[in-house]
């Protein structure tokens, strides 16, 4: 064993052995592999190892796409090939309209990425799948490219192939520790000696919390006990004279692929089980749990339902054996958060058909910082301080009640909640307040117009659709309060602070004290890395001149991450975060100033205190820092509070505005009255995968100074844009466009939906997306895909409501 490597990963499952081999097609050669036991004696030996092209977003179609292509690649290699039943097909059934229209928006969402999947009725998937009923059944969703491979020989020809390439695989080598030294570089200790590395990778499996340790950190990773079983042969299949697809039932929860002359039939029961919440045998390893088919009975009654021949055949094998969840279920695949040098390919609940893929986007990230892809879907950072192993238990009992019932826009799952509270949670639940979670935070979505009212969740305008358009009309009207719990607020203090965000953005950086700016941060390939808001608060008798950073709730730990990660040892800045200890509650509508000076001395006048504005001042008795700043398009302020002042503040805002006729409003009436300003949401419309041009931010770019990513800023500048980020108006009245749907013209796709939703101010059905240049010109006729079909739009120039800001400004 070598006494050194650039990366050591820690892990010879799927992950461990996608991320070596890709690392190496990458072109780094020198890397390292290290296995407590043999490759695959984790959950990867046991998997049911399905395949399939099915993701929510693009990101994720893609990385399958990618691991269909490489497995494909693997199956017809002559020297080492795997087995890979490739292209069996797979439906997705549904009963209920919601969820088809789910299956039909997906099919759009997947176009965009060059994969073709097909909206099928009940007859229809009867007619593919010989056993199953069509009682109670509308249809599905078809995947053709649908199958299953061996793990045991996907894991040993990746491997392999790293090896061939200069990589090393070392077995039977418990790793015992983990040191991180001062220049971040990392020693590996292990029962048979040391390695250095510069980078380390956790791809420790149900394990990854046992090495996290050796690195002072914890994953929000739990198992869970997963069963199926292994059938005796059926007639109808032995004499189907093909392969039947792969089935997965919502209706019923389980699933079902064709096992030689018989199925594989797994289970995604009620009455289930977490695992190794207490520690894990360090004898466990190609091992599985006890059987257990009692707890799978209620599921099992509904596959017979569905499939009646089941009835008459007998089970030859049980498998129950750990699998691995996050809070919501997807990956944490990218640099772990707070460290340096460090990274994980961790919680791959579905890790034979997805891991392909993530190893390509890991190894990406290693070698240049970014993937080809978007890939926070994937970020280990989503998630932030609440995100203990015990929250993360409770959200995977949800998630796997709930294996295939995806979850529908504005669908905010009640376990684990609430989390993270303010003061005045419990006061705004009581003034009819339904709230939705962002990064573990309560946050107002709307307000009930009565205590027994619930929404209709799916995909089309329901219920809440004029609750919220009552809303956005009494701020546009009068004025309106709400709460912005969690938002990103780092303290920046030091001589050198103006300096440093200088270098850091790409643009015209604030530096007046009372004053307020936006600003865009650029990663290594001059791409959109974040956004932040930048407010300049001169000193006082609560301190020092200081600067906040704000940015988006879910920012938190990967905003942290880059700007210490870029910070000079020479460089005099200190960084603090504030996340925990304010929120904001923002005050909007052309008579908010009215509300702002009943409430807070002093004079607020346009003239004394401008748009962009900043003072500390006290709401009522509570101590308060004011931003005039506005995401509505209204007169607005943002009014930060510390959290003990903030219910004195509420209380002080909401008298004030009693002469006024304040009404309290949600995040609902903010995101359409955003999309009205065009104004943009980071990890919506601002991705890594395009730059400011591309995105309309010209205007927050500034090529007379030096920024991070500035060189490759301009190359792309250049060559000129691969897309354009443009405004919609949809000919439709009765549902949104989503992310991910696609602009088409010819039916060609052109385009792909970022964000969407209803302007009630404008009354357009608004979307943005991002174009190919050739069709992004204002006036450009176009269609856009909802729910199955083409609907006519227009390309708008972005911002239709008040396009001179006159009202903000106010």
């Amino acid at each position: 064993m070598r006494d050194q490597a650039r990366v050591v990963i820690i892990g010879g499952g799927i992950a461990g052995c996608s991320a070596l081999y890709h690392l190496t097609q990458e072109g780094w050669s020198d890397v390292m592999l290290i296995e407590r036991d043999e490759l695959t004696s984790g959950t990867t030996w046991h998997s049911a190892a399905q395949v399939t092209n099915f993701g929510m977003t693009q990101t994720m179609v893609g990385l399958k796409s990618h691991s269909i292509a490489l497995y494909k690649e693997l199956r017809d290699d002559p020297e080492y090939p795997v087995g890979y039943n490739y292209g069996d097909g797979g439906i997705r059934l549904a009963n209920t309209q919601a969820q088809m229209d789910g299956y039909r928006h997906f099919t759009s969402m997947a176009a965009g990425m060059g994969v073709e999947f097909e909206v099928i009725d009940a007859e229809e998937c009867a007619r593919r799948h010989p056993l199953i009923s069509t009682e109670n059944l509308l249809g599905g969703l078809w995947d053709p490219t649908d199958g299953h491979i061996d793990p045991a020989q996907l894991c040993q020809a990746l491997a392999r192939r790293a090896r061939l390439a200069g990589a090393e695989v070392n077995r039977h080598t418990p790793v015992t520790g983990l040191t991180q030294h001062p220049d971040h570089s990392w020693t590996v200790h292990t029962e048979k000696g040391d390695v250095r590395a510069e980078i380390v990778v956790n791809a420790g499996g149900y394990r990854c919390n046992e090495v996290g340790a050796m690195m002072g950190v914890q994953h929000p990773v739990a198992s869970m006990e997963h069963q199926y079983f292994l059938t005796e042969d059926i007639p109808a299949i032995v004499e189907a004279g093909r392969r039947i697809p792969l089935l997965r039932c919502p209706i019923s929860d389980y699933y079902s692929r064709q096992e030689k002359g018989g199925l594989l039939l797994g289970f995604y029961e009620q009455d289930c089980r977490t695992w190794g919440m207490d520690g894990i045998d360090p004898r466990f390893s190609n091992d599985l749990c006890p059987d257990d088919l009692d707890r799978v009975t209620d599921v099992l009654e509904g596959a017979f339902a569905r499939m009646p021949a089941l009835m008459e055949t007998g089970i030859r094998e049980v498998v129950n054996g750990p699998i691995t969840y996050t809070i919501d279920g997807a990956p944490l695949v990218g640099p772990i958060p707070g460290k340096r040098n460090a990274y994980c390919i961790i919680g791959l609940r579905a890790g034979l058909g997805e891991g392909g893929g993530h190893g390509w986007l890991l190894a990406q990230q290693i070698v240049h910082g970014e993937a080809q892809y978007d890939t926070w879907v994937i970020d280990p950072r989503r998630f932030t301080g609440h995100a203990t192993v015990e929250l993360t238990a409770i959200k995977a009992i949800e998630d796997y009640r709930n294996e295939f019932r995806f979850h529908f826009p504005h669908e905010h799952r009640p376990a684990g909640r609430p989390m993270k509270t303010t003061p005045l949670t419990p006061v705004l639940a009581a003034e009819g307040a339904e709230f939705g979670t962002v990064n573990g935070w309560e946050r107002v979505d709307y307000i009930k117009p009565a205590p027994d009212f619930h929404e209709t969740l799916g995909f089309r305008f329901n219920e809440v659709h004029d609750v919220v358009a009552e809303e956005v009309r009494a701020i546009g009207t009068g004025v309106g309060l709400t709460e912005v719990s969690g938002f990103n607020r780092f303290e920046l203090t030091g001589a050198d602070v103006h300096s440093f965000l200088d270098r850091m953005i790409c643009g015209t950086v604030p530096k007046r004290w009372g004053r307020v700016g936006l600003g865009y941060l650029l990663n290594d390939q001059g791409k959109l890395k974040a956004e932040a808001t930048i407010a300049n608060i001169p000193a006082s008798h609560r301190g020092p001149n200081r600067v906040w950073y704000g940015s988006a709730a879910a920012s938190e730990y990967h905003d942290m991450d880059w700007l210490r990660a870029n910070l000079r040892p020479d460089e005099d800045v200190t960084i603090r975060s504030l996340t925990n200890a304010q929120t904001i509650l923002v005050l909007a509508g052309p008579h908010a100033r009215d509300v702002l000076s009943s409430a807070a001395r002093g004079d607020w006048s346009k003239e004394a205190f401008p748009w962009l504005s900043l003072r500390e001042a006290y709401i009522g008795i509570a101590p308060a820092t004011v931003l005039g700043v506005s995401f509505s398009g209204e007169l607005a302020y943002e009014i930060h509070i510390p959290n003990e002042n903030l219910h004195a503040a509420y209380l002080a805002l909401r008298k004030a505005g009693e002469a006024h006729g304040l009404r309290l409003f949600g995040s609902r009436a903010v995101e359409s009255m955003r999309m009205e300003k065009g104004f943009l949401h980071w990890k919506a419309d601002i991705l890594t995968e395009f730059d400011p041009f591309e995105t309309g931010l010209d205007r927050f770019v500034k090529l007379d100074k030096d920024f991070i990513g500035k060189e490759a800023l301009l190359k792309r500048k250049e060559a000129g844009p691969g897309r354009k980020l443009v405004s919609l108006a949809i000919d439709a009245r009765h549902a949104p466009a989503r992310g991910g749907a696609s602009v088409r013209t010819g039916g060609k796709i052109i385009g792909t939906v970022s964000s969407a939703d209803w302007g009630h101010r404008t009354g357009l059905n608004l979307a943005y997306a991002f174009m190919d240049p050739a069709f992004a010109a204002p006036g450009t006729e176009v269609s856009v895909d909802i729910l199955g079909e083409a609907f006519a739009a227009r390309i708008i120039e972005s911002g239709p409501y008040d396009p001179d800001h006159s009202r903000m400004r106010a």
